[in-house]
C-alpha cells in the first residue's frame, strides 16, 4: 500500500456507501468497481443487508439474464439504489451516454444509454458517479439528454438522482430545485478548485465541510473483506488499489 493512509479510492467507497443508507438491494452495472466497493463495504457493515447484485459476476448476483431481469426487478420496486454515469452530466442531473456535438454527425461517441433512462425513473436511489471532474465531463447543459434528471410534476416518478459523487467532491441533488448543492469537499481539494472545474452553477453553504476520512474500521473491512470478493470480476483494480495479487 502506498504511504497515505488511505487510497482516493478508498475515501469513495466509504462516501458512496454512505449514500446506500438502508437499502435493501444495490444494484451495480458493468464497469464500477469503486461502486461495487461501497455497495460490498455497506453489506459488511450491515451484517449482510444490502443484498448486492453486481453484474458480471457469478458469486454476487442471482441473475442469469443480464439486464433483462435488472430491468425486471426495478420495475417491480424491488431495487433500491443503482449508479450511473455519463460522458457528461449537468446541472440538472441530466447525463449524456450518446455523444458530443450533433446528433446525426457527433464529433465525439459515447457507449449509449442502453436502460439508463429507465432505471433513472423507477430506482429510488440513483447516485451518479463520475471520476473525472472537469468542465469538459460536468457541463452547463448535456448535448444529448440520454436520461433526465427530473421530470414534470405531473409525472409519476419514484426514481432519480440523490447525489452525484467526483474525484474532488460531493454534490447532493435537490429534486425540488433541480439542482445540485455542494455537501462536503474532499481532503486535499477546495471549493476554489471545485468551482473552477464545473460548468454548471450550484448551491454551497457558507461554510463547506471536507468529506471525512475513512475510518480505521472502514479501511480494515475494504482491505479484508471486500477487497477478496472483488477480485473476480475486478482483478485489477484489486490488485492496484488493495494490493492483491491476481492472475492476468
Amino acid at each position: 500500500m502506498p504511504n497515505q493512509a488511505y487510497r482516493d479510492e478508498e475515501l469513495l467507497a466509504d462516501v458512496i456507501a454512505a449514500l446506500i443508507g438502508d437499502a435493501r438491494h444495490v444494484a451495480i452495472g458493468a464497469s464500477s468497481p469503486i461502486p461495487a466497493a461501497a455497495a460490498l463495504l455497506a453489506r459488511e457493515r450491515g451484517n449482510g443487508r444490502p443484498y448486492v447484485s453486481l453484474l458480471g459476476s457469478r458469486r454476487q448476483s442471482f441473475f442469469t439474464d443480464g439486464g433483462r431481469e435488472l430491468f425486471d426487478c426495478a420495475g417491480q420496486g424491488r431495487i433500491d439504489a443503482f449508479f450511473l454515469s455519463g460522458g457528461q452530466i449537468d446541472g440538472a442531473g441530466n447525463i449524456n451516454l450518446v455523444g458530443i456535438g450533433e446528433h446525426a454527425h457527433p464529433t465525439v461517441r459515447f457507449p449509449g444509454s442502453f436502460g439508463s433512462a429507465y432505471l433513472y425513473y423507477v430506482v429510488p436511489t440513483v447516485i451518479l458517479f463520475r471520476l473525472e471532474h472537469s468542465r469538459r465531463t460536468l457541463v452547463e447543459r448535456v448535448d444529448f439528454v440520454s436520461a433526465p434528471g427530473t421530470s414534470a410534476d405531473n409525472v409519476y416518478r419514484p426514481g432519480g438522482p440523490v447525489a452525484l459523487v467526483t474525484q474532488r467532491c460531493l454534490f447532493a441533488f435537490d429534486r425540488g430545485r433541480r439542482r445540485f448543492a455542494l455537501a462536503s469537499v474532499h481532503p486535499g481539494h477546495s471549493v476554489a478548485e471545485v468551482v473552477e472545474h464545473t460548468g454548471f452553477d450550484f448551491d454551497r453553504p457558507p461554510q463547506v465541510p471536507v468529506t471525512p476520512a475513512p475510518s480505521p474500521e472502514t479501511l480494515r473491512l475494504l482491505r479484508t473483506a471486500v477487497a477478496p470478493q472483488l477480485i473476480e470480476v475486478y482483478p485489477q483494480f484489486a490488485a492496484r488499489v488493495f494490493a492483491v495479487p491476481h492472475k492476468d
